[in-house]
């Protein structure tokens, strides 16, 4: 039994939640999203909360039950409050600077790198070695500060890139004569 599908999600303050077929839709301050929940899994809305029950008990079933309730109480929150990842430039020299829309990177490479940020999400630099990320989509904020994170990985040594503003770097020793 999935102890995280067994919980029903209840439908937060100031968000309509409706169920079409198999297709859940949220409607909040911060925008609207939808899922689409697997065939295996019945999904039931009933006073403002949501259930879900596997169809049967294969193993397939049992694995989509967890998720699409994860993924139904993600939407909602999202459209609701919204997502934040916050990251850290670490490095002599390296730094970020807003450009309009877009986040200029200063990286060690030869040259600037910009990234534009996907439709629904938006970057904020409060200091040249912050990055933070906002967005009402939890998929979409994670793979864009996933996507700037991979221009210059944090490395071992000595701890220079991008990184997560809660990663733990694990430092190793250079070499020794």
């Amino acid at each position: 039994m999935s102890r995280i599908g067994k919980k029903p999600v209840s439908v937060p303050d100031g968000v309509t939640a409706s169920l079409v077929g198999q297709t859940v839709s949220a409607k909040g301050p911060k925008g609207e999203l939808d899922f689409t929940v697997n065939d295996q899994v019945l999904v039931k809305l009933e006073d403002n909360v949501v259930t879900v029950e596997p169809k049967n008990n294969t193993k397939d079933a049992r694995s989509f039950w967890g998720m699409s309730r994860t993924m139904i109480e993600n939407i909602f929150v999202g459209v609701k409050d919204g997502f934040t990842k916050n990251l850290e430039i670490n490095g002599v020299g390296y730094r970020a600077a807003m450009q309009g829309s877009n986040v200029q990177l200063s990286l060690g490479f030869s040259h600037e790198v910009v990234y534009t940020p996907p439709q629904g999400v938006t970057i904020t630099c409060p200091k040249p070695t912050e990055i933070v990320i906002t967005g009402h989509d939890k998929q979409v904020v994670g793979q864009t500060a996933a996507e700037i994170r991979a221009y210059r990985p944090p490395e071992p040594y000595k701890g220079k890139g991008v990184k997560y503003a809660d990663e733990v770097i694990f430092r190793k020793e250079g070499k020794k004569k």
